[in-house]
């Protein structure tokens, strides 16, 4: 089904020369402030999928919640969307998405979420795109990859104390 992207399949992305490389920061194409989040404090994997299904219907209206949620969840059964390092890049597609749409949170602490590693997570990056977009969510995938290879921007992502400036940390990254 193409739903299935592991570490190891990312760093074979990375390596694909027909993927299109963002020549600006993809990020400020997929973020909104709205759907950047500092510092959460969800205690679980559940609920914290719960709480991202949220942001992204509370800033999507045309996205069903169930939906979002249950589709989220579908992929995480699939295999763990934690890349190790303590990152996740929770990913799916979804029938009433009609773009790519991106969320960034961090969370105040750390949650168990079966990465490769086991180191638990506290900074994700979570992609929704529209069912028949496969090659744009490689693209994406890539490009997030490629990004959080760089110890420094993931170290400022977390550094960050409130939601605006995670988002203009994120916005202003380069790859």
């Amino acid at each position: 089904t193409g739903e299935i992207f592991g570490p190891v399949l990312l760093i074979i992305i990375l390596h694909l020369p027909s993927i299109r490389r963002a020549s600006m920061n993809f990020l400020s194409q997929i973020l909104t402030p709205q759907r950047t989040v500092c510092r959460i404090a969800e205690a679980s994997k559940e609920r914290l999928f719960e709480t991202i299904a949220r942001i992204f219907c509370d800033d999507q209206q045309s996205l069903p919640y169930d939906g979002v949620l249950d589709r989220l969840i579908a992929r995480e059964k699939l295999g763990s969307t934690g890349m190790g390092q303590g990152i996740a890049i929770p990913h799916c597609r979804i029938s009433h998405c009609t773009k790519p749409l991106g969320s960034l949170l961090t969370l105040e602490k750390a949650i168990p979420f079966n990465a490769t590693d086991d180191v638990p997570v506290d900074l994700l990056f979570v992609l929704l795109v529209p069912v028949h977009a496969h090659q744009e969510h490689l693209d994406i995938l890539a490009n997030i990859a490629q990004l959080i290879s760089q110890a420094d921007i993931c170290e400022r992502l977390r550094a960050s104390r409130d939601d605006r400036a995670l988002y203009e940390i994120a916005c202003n990254a380069v790859i």
